[in-house]
């Protein structure tokens, strides 16, 4: 768990993808869902679950990558609805909650404690977002780029990787100490709410309070990327 200082995250990262495995087993997303503080739009997926689960798996849809390629196109939910027996309703929800793991990556420019002419040099080599810039990172090479901003670079594209982790809160994350995914999935809680409060002196990132129920929710869906 995170002690309080701004520890170091090691460069020589395995190679991984910036998204999280689609290709788990059905089940392990059904535990998922079971297993997360759902917000409150999303809460009715949890109602009568194992039973659409099952209904999902035994019309042939055996792991996330399957069901998410069935529910990609909005125009096709009614096909699966009447295919499986499992209300429109329900499947386009699902649909928002499995998307959401997959979040989109964002403009290298959105990361506003960057140099402009940082940004600049990746832009030239092709690196417009946090996909990019991750997946780079993860072989190596980042020309032009001093060791220091490169690590910073290496930290912030990983934290973007955390589900509602937009470039303002990997900044605060990055700010408050926690430097990784990993890190972030390790946190206490508590203490990682109020580190982040820590940060956000005087609003410095945004307007409004921290939660301490999203700051678990924020842990919990690190817990699902690979360390």
């Amino acid at each position: 768990m995170f002690d309080g200082k701004r520890n170091e995250f090691p460069m020589d990262l395995p190679l991984m993808s910036y998204f999280i495995d689609d290709r788990i087993p059905l089940r392990d997303l059904k535990k998922r869902i079971d297993d997360t503080d759902l917000v409150p739009s999303r809460s009715s997926l949890k109602e009568g679950i194992d039973g659409k689960f099952s209904n999902l798996e035994e019309n042939g849809y055996r792991t996330l990558s399957d069901l998410r390629k069935a529910l990609k196109n909005a125009k096709r939910i009614p096909a699966v609805s009447k295919e499986t027996g499992i209300e429109e309703h329900y499947l386009v929800l699902l649909r928002r909650e499995i998307e959401s793991y997959f979040p989109k990556p964002f403009p290298i420019g959105s990361f506003t404690i960057l140099d402009e002419e940082v940004i600049r040099k990746l832009e030239k080599e092709g690196i417009k977002n946090t996909q990019d810039l991750y997946e780079t990172l993860q072989e190596g090479d980042l020309p032009g780029i001093d060791p220091e901003t490169k690590e910073t670079l290496s930290h912030l594209s990983d934290l973007t990787r955390i589900q509602w982790t937009d470039p303002t809160a990997a900044m605060m994350l990055y700010e408050a100490g926690y430097k990784s995914a990993k890190m972030v999935a390790e946190a206490n809680p508590e203490q990682l709410c109020k580190d982040l409060e820590m940060v956000n002196v005087d609003q410095r990132f945004f307007k409004g309070k921290i939660g301490l129920r999203d700051v678990k929710r924020l842990v919990n869906a690190s817990s699902y990327l690979n360390p």
